[in-house]
């Protein structure tokens, strides 16, 4: 199969608003409370997409580019498939992971690898250990070092390299940003965010990344759950929903907040990214500027709150829940500034 050619949509995206003089900078999302003390601050952007993918809510500066880091793995998913990879269920939940090395994601990288008549020789990923504190606790009692198939991102680097078997591209070279598969990861963003890549860079796992604004990341993730039965971008979005474990892990915001809300798509990212595509049609996504994965539970919670998110049971403060401790007990917390 020869490379898809890049979406005419693609090709003229328009390109993410930049900062200009006068325009908003980042706000302050979340306040780190000791002791009934403001000891700290986490500024950041968020926005929120109305289901006709007008701005139903914005903080900071939204339009700014950003690199989504692991939320772009949706994208990057759908890409495969447009590769003409078929993939499905649990396996196609895990090609959008950032697993937590539990053993079923372990097993499902071996098998999409497996099923390309590949080895875990084949990927890219950087020797890792566990993401999961548990998991990796457990991998170190029992003798284990790390691996590259520990690594969060091996089940994305595990499609990607079915996807070039399947259409008998090169897979030593499959991370390289003018390989075909990267070009359609490209152009499927492009088309699903409605922009132009800002910046081009690395990510940790050592696949291309690519920046895009808030906006177009929320509008990416609204685009996929709206996407026409069937297509790439709604298979993914249903495997994910269908199969959240398989997407982060047991003990994973991402996976809590699909399970608690039924319809939802969520994937977060590393320097603390977090998208989420909503059953009624709306979309959201933010980033706290530091990087502080802390941060994120309590400003997700908050603004699914705001938006009035019927959860199930105890999600929202399962996932809001952020303590701060003194003397081994609770003095404090990380709470949501809007």
């Amino acid at each position: 199969m020869t490379t898809p050619p890049v979406p005419a949509s693609a090709a003229h995206a328009p390109a993410p608003a930049s900062a200009a003089p006068g325009a908003p900078t980042s706000a302050v999302l979340a306040e780190v409370v000791r002791s009934g003390f403001v000891e700290g601050l986490h500024r950041g952007s968020l926005v929120v997409l109305a289901p006709d993918g007008s701005v139903e809510f914005a903080l900071g500066a939204p339009g700014a580019p950003v690199f989504p880091r692991s939320s772009n793995k949706p994208m990057q998913a759908a890409a495969v498939l447009r590769t003409g990879l078929d993939l499905d269920g649990e396996l196609l939940a895990l090609a959008a992971a950032s697993h937590s090395a539990e053993s079923f994601h372990l097993d499902a990288v071996q098998t999409i690898l497996t099923s390309a008549g590949l080895g875990t020789d084949a990927l890219q990923t950087p020797p890792s250990w566990p993401l999961d504190e548990v998991e990796r606790e457990d991998w170190i009692r029992s003798g284990g070092h790390p691996e590259p198939i520990l690594m969060d991102c091996s089940g994305k680097h595990a499609a990607m390299l079915a996807a070039c078997v399947a259409n008998g591209w090169d897979t030593a070279t499959y991370l390289d940003p003018a390989h075909p598969v990267q070009q359609q990861v490209l152009a499927t963003l492009q088309q699903l965010t409605g922009e132009q890549v800002h910046t081009q860079g690395t990510d940790g796992c050592g696949a291309p990344l690519l920046a895009v604004s808030l906006i177009g990341l929320a509008r990416a993730f609204q685009a996929m759950l709206l996407a026409e039965e069937g297509s790439p971008e709604r298979r993914v979005a249903d495997a994910m929903r269908a199969h959240p474990e398989y997407v982060a892990g047991t003990r994973r915001i991402d996976t809590w907040l699909m399970r608690g809300l039924p319809g939802a798509m969520a994937k977060m990212g590393a320097e603390a990214v977090q998208a989420v595509a909503l059953p009624d049609g709306r979309a959201l996504a933010f980033k706290i500027d530091d990087g502080a994965y802390r941060a994120v539970g309590p400003v997700l919670a908050a603004v699914l709150r705001r938006l009035g998110v019927p959860a199930a049971g105890d999600t929202l403060n399962r996932i809001g829940c952020a303590p701060l401790y003194g003397g081994g007990r609770p003095v404090g917390e990380i709470r949501p500034a809007f």
